[in-house]
């Protein structure tokens, strides 16, 4: 399982996880599953969603990248969406190969494009690499 060095784990000042310490290799990756967003979802889990897909997007850009450890649970909010898999779908693989649709994440959050206002998350200015090289818990 790759790990993505430098993304944020979690939505700052929240429990909302962007990634997974370890793969599990008994049962192997969590599924991504379609899930349905609602108008009517609370404002944090809306939030989560932007932050996410602006961490991705701040990431990645527009390129093709490894699932990962990025949270099965988070990805499925935006897969079929906003984050499209780039050629055959195994929703349980830590290699699937996913890609930001930008004109579709544009249209579903439009303040992550907005060009007069501030960034909504500015994950450059913050430190992400926690030096856990093999997800122990102790910095190597």
């Amino acid at each position: 399982m790759l790990k993505h060095r430098g993304f944020p784990g979690r939505l700052p000042g929240s429990d909302h996880q962007f990634t997974i310490r370890r793969e599990n290799r008994k049962k192997g990756a969590t599924p991504i599953t379609e899930r349905e967003r609602f108008r009517d979802r609370r404002a944090p889990d809306r939030r989560a969603d932007a932050g996410f897909l602006s961490a991705l997007i701040s990431h990645f850009g527009d390129q093709p990248f490894e699932r990962g450890n990025l949270d099965a649970g988070r990805l499925s909010w935006l897969i079929n969406r906003e984050v499209k898999p780039v050629g055959e779908f195994d929703p349980a693989d830590y290699d699937q190969l996913l890609q930001i649709d930008m004109e579709l994440a544009e249209a579903s959050f439009p303040e992550l494009f907005a060009k007069d206002a501030p960034p909504a998350f500015d994950w450059d200015d913050m430190d992400w690499d926690d030096g856990d090289e093999d997800g122990d818990g102790i910095d190597d």
